[in-house]
């Protein structure tokens, strides 16, 4: 595929107004953070002058319309770029990420007993301003290939939601301190349902393969190789699970849906993180499943390495 149009989606770069009692350590590790994102922004953009493409660059607060006629999406940023830029694509266009301010272990280390200065972790980025024109060149001259990501898709009531989750979904209710009650059940083409499990708890995640490394992982889920079709999925702090406490953790395989009838008044779908959220009431019955569209993306080498064992 000849790539001629490319578009670049840029993490917003202004500072937001900081308290005044904040550390003067902690503000000029946040003017740097800006600084040096602005300084790779530059740098991606002077390689573009130099490649026959066309190519414009669009801060991320301001694209609000799908993404089309483009042959390559550049996101420069981090995971949270990439992932505003995959709300808006479909499967056609692919996606490269560059981490435009990695951590410094040296910086971590140093500031360790001061605050957090771990920068951005990239997880799906395969390249920084150190590999960039190498990773675009091979991109352009058909050498390297996306890989394709799985994503979920979501109903309710039997309407598609208009967004897909890279990464990963939250139903539960509004307030966090509020007990969410909900059913669900595995549904498998042309079989009979799992049973229903019947649930009281602070809510229900479902992860992609790309997003079992984040919160999932954190709640005691497990990693899943990245090219992965299945979903994962966990109650989160189920009460007095008993008998179905080996259904509260589970797959949900590319064939299967999750149908969960909500039973609470008020309920919030969370699409990766808490930015796109659909309100859900009592009685509404929500599917998901693997089977929305998968999202291109340029992966890093060692993701590739390890899917690959």
């Amino acid at each position: 595929m000849t790539m001629k149009k490319l578009l670049l989606l840029l993490k917003p770069s202004g500072l937001s107004a900081q308290p005044s009692h904040t550390h003067p350590r902690v503000l000029h590790f946040l003017n740097n953070r800006q600084k040096v994102h602005g300084e790779s922004v530059n740098f991606c953009q002077e390689i573009l002058q130099k490649k026959s493409v066309e190519w414009k660059a669009v801060l991320g607060n301001n694209l609000t319309e799908p993404i089309n006629d483009v042959d390559l999406v550049v996101a420069i940023g981090g995971d949270g770029t990439l992932l505003l830029a995959s709300h808006l694509m479909d499967d056609k266009i692919p996606v490269l990420g560059v981490n435009s301010d990695p951590t410094r272990i040296d910086e971590v280390e140093k500031f360790s007993g001061e605050f957090n200065a771990a920068r951005s972790t990239g997880h799906l980025c395969a390249a920084t301003v150190e590999n960039f024109e190498h990773v675009l060149d091979g991109i352009l001259e058909n050498r390297i290939a996306p890989s394709k990501l799985t994503r979920i898709k979501i109903s309710v009531n039997a309407l598609d939601l208009p967004t897909y989750a890279l990464n990963d979904i939250l139903v539960a209710n509004p307030c966090p301190a509020s007990i969410s009650r909900f059913s669900f059940r595995i549904a498998k083409e042309n079989q009979p349902f799992s049973p229903l499990v019947n649930v009281r708890s602070s809510g229900l995640r479902v992860s992609t393969a790309a997003g079992s490394t984040a919160a999932m992982h954190s709640a005691g889920g497990f990693p899943m190789l990245i090219l992965s079709r299945f979903l994962q999925y966990m109650v989160r702090e189920p009460i007095s699970p008993g008998a179905v406490s080996d259904s509260m953790h589970g797959l949900i395989k590319h064939n299967e849906t999750m149908n969960t009838t909500w039973a609470c008044r008020k309920g919030v779908i969370y699409i990766d993180g808490s930015h796109i959220n659909y309100a859900i009431k009592d009685g509404d019955i929500i599917q998901i499943s693997p089977k929305a569209p998968s999202l291109k993306v340029f992966l890093p080498d060692h993701l590739l390495r390890l899917a690959k064992m």
